[in-house]
Formats: C-alpha cells, sequence, structure tokens
C-alpha cells in the first residue's frame, strides 16, 4: 500500500505553507541590566508583562518586531543577557534549540556580536536548519543574511525617536517574517516611520544592487526598497543565480528543504528497505508535495519534480567496484545503493510582480 505516513505528512505540510510562512517566528537577542533569561510571546501586549524590569528601549525593540507586515509574526522567541555578556553565545545556544526563521541581535549589537551571528547562522544551515538574520549594515555575501542598511530612521515626527539601523532589525525582521509567501516584502510600508536619512534614486538602485535591504520614503510614506538578501557573488558558486538574491525565493526554498528533510527523517529512515519501489513510493510523495505548492500558487505549475539522480548513482556504484558500462539508466536507477538513496529535483518558484514595463502608444 506504499508509504502511508509520508505521503499524509507531506500533503499535510502542503496544505499548511501559506500559513507557516505568512506567520514566521522571530529570534530576538538583547542585552539588559536587570532582566535576564528566556521567554516566548505571541504578541507585543506581552513583553512588559513577562519582563517586567527590562529598560525601555529593549521592551520597544521587541514590540517593534510585531509590527509585522500583513499579518504579525507568529511569535518571538526573547533571548535576554546580562549587560556585562562578553559575547551572544549563550543565547545563540538556545536559539539553536528552537525553530527559528529571523533572528535579530540586539540595538546595541557591537562587530564582535554580529561575526559571532553571522558564524552561528552558517553553522546552524551547515546542519540542515534554516534560520536567517537581519543584521545592520552587514556585507555578508549569504543568502541567509539581511543586510539591513538604512539610518535615520524617524519615528513619530520627533528627532529624539530616530534609529539606527542597528535599532530598526528587529522591525524588519518581523516585517519580513510576516510576509505571506504569495508575495513579496518589497514596497511594505512602514507606517510608523515618518522620515529617514534620504537617498538618491541611483544611490537606493546601487544599494539594492550591493545586497542592501534598504527603507525609502516616496514623498507619502516611507516603505522597503526590494526585498534582497546580502548574496552577491554568483561566480562563487555555480548552483546558485540571481534568484537566490530574493528574500522571498530563499524562504520558500528553505520550507521545501526543511518539510522534505523532517518528513524523511521522521517517517521513512530507518523503517523501510532501500528498494527501487520504495524509493518510487517516496519520489511520488514528494512530487505529491510539490504538485500540492504548485496548486497554492508557490512554485510554477509542471515545472517541478523529483527523480532518482543517476548521475550520483553511477558514481556510487562506480566507488563500489560496480561495472556499469553494460548497465542501462533503469538498471542504474533499480541498482543496489546499500543505504543511501539519491535524489535530484528540479523545483521553480514564482517571484512576486516587483517590475512593470509598460510601453503605450498614441
Amino acid at each position: 500500500m506504499g508509504l502511508p505516513n509520508i505521503a499524509i505528512t507531506f500533503q499535510a505540510l502542503a496544505n499548511s505553507a501559506v500559513q507557516r510562512l505568512a506567520r514566521g517566528t522571530v529570534g530576538l537577542v538583547l542585552r539588559d541590566e536587570q532582566d535576564n533569561g528566556a521567554c516566548t510571546l505571541t504578541r507585543a501586549s506581552q513583553a512588559a508583562a513577562e519582563l517586567k524590569n527590562l529598560g525601555a528601549n529593549n521592551l520597544a525593540y521587541i514590540e517593534r518586531a510585531f509590527l509585522g507586515y500583513v499579518s504579525a509574526p507568529n511569535k518571538a522567541v526573547v533571548y535576554v543577557l546580562p549587560k556585562t555578556a562578553a559575547d551572544l553565545s549563550e543565547a545563540l545556544a538556545y536559539m539553536a534549540a528552537q525553530s527559528i526563521d529571523y533572528l535579530a541581535g540586539p540595538p546595541d549589537a557591537t562587530p564582535a556580536d554580529i561575526a559571532g551571528i553571522e558564524t552561528w547562522i552558517g553553522d546552524q544551515r551547515a546542519v540542515g536548519a534554516t534560520p536567517k538574520a537581519v543584521l545592520p549594515k552587514t556585507a555578508a555575501d549569504n543568502i541567509a543574511i539581511i543586510n539591513f542598511a538604512t539610518d535615520g530612521i524617524q519615528v513619530g515626527g520627533s528627532i529624539s525617536n530616530t534609529f539606527s539601523a542597528a535599532g530598526y532589525c528587529s522591525r524588519i525582521a518581523g516585517l519580513i517574517a510576516g510576509t505571506p509567501p504569495s508575495i513579496s516584502c518589497t514596497y511594505a510600508p512602514l507606517p510608523e516611520v515618518t522620515a529617514v536619512a534620504a537617498l538618491s534614486k541611483p544611490a537606493m538602485d546601487a544599494a539594492i544592487d550591493a545586497g542592501q535591504f534598504i527603507i525609502f520614503s516616496d514623498g507619502a510614506k516611507v516603505k522597503a526598497g526590494r526585498g534582497v538578501n546580502s548574496f552577491q557573488n554568483l561566480q562563487n558558486d555555480a548552483a546558485k543565480n540571481d534568484s537566490y538574491k530574493k528574500i522571498k525565493i530563499v524562504e520558500i526554498m528553505d520550507m521545501i528543504n526543511g518539510d522534505i528533510r523532517a518528513t524523511a527523517q521522521d517517517t521513512y529512515i530507518g523503517r523501510y528497505a532501500n528498494s527501487y519501489d520504495n524509493k518510487c513510493l517516496l519520489i511520488s510523495a514528494i512530487n505529491d508535495y510539490l504538485r500540492s505548492l504548485e496548486a497554492a500558487g508557490l512554485l510554477a505549475r509542471g515545472r517541478n519534480t523529483v527523480a532518482i539522480d543517476t548521475a550520483a548513482q553511477e558514481e556510487y556504484l562506480r566507488a563500489q567496484g560496480v561495472d556499469i558500462s553494460k548497465m542501462s539508466e533503469q538498471d542504474v536507477k533499480e541498482a543496489n545503493t546499500g543505504a543511501k538513496v539519491f535524489l535530484a529535483a528540479t523545483v521553480s518558484i514564482l517571484d512576486a510582480i516587483e517590475d512593470i514595463t509598460l510601453n503605450i502608444t498614441v
């Protein structure tokens, strides 16, 4: 009867994909003189109750994360370190055990703090987790680092309420986490912001092209520029293209990777014989999952598929001393690969409409 647990799990994940990505989880690391420890908040009003002695600036930093965009983040996981903490390692170790979508460091983050978060993001993604971070003025060249680069952020019409990029990273993390996967955060409004440091149109274009996430005033309101991460150097990774610069694309890619990895670990690995038939059943379940994401409007229709990676399978067989010179492609697919399953996927993630060209003839 196939692999029912896998098929059911994949279908449930596909059905919940839009809801899960529409309200992500924000992680916030802070330093404070009085209130320390960890808590999880599901709305802004809980911050003052849960962290009664937290400094006003830190409290406001948390509350800004819940402003969101289309919706507020699902929750904020907060870890408050002592003001004297030399680094963020204690908080980052705690965050590693949570499911974080977008992490922001302290509003007074030091260069060492920022470097520590960069390293932590790389370490977490190397083991299959998919956190991302919003960091101030950090040209990380990394799909998982959003380089927020706007200063002079004035809130409420008061010059005394003016923030640097570092002081507004929680807001940007919450804005991205509250963006549904069917759209991007490009041009998302920040209604509480009344003014920002001005940039010319060429300067804004140059900043975005350099992988900077900026906010700007269009004369009527302040809004986000293009929803890009800090990834830049395509020549350093032939497997990536310009799509990897988009926050929306990476978010959906991370979800697919996480769903397939977790489902395989929970319901497939170690539970079935590694036969060709069971490989095909796994492939069928993943393909059904991708088709459901197509129906949800996240993937381009008819352009997403998973199959046995015959090139990788041939390489494995050669390494085992198997003569494949007379084997057909089907023979290679059906060959015994021990405990290993080699799959290859083609996925076409839909971007949002961001550039419109209109030619008018009169």
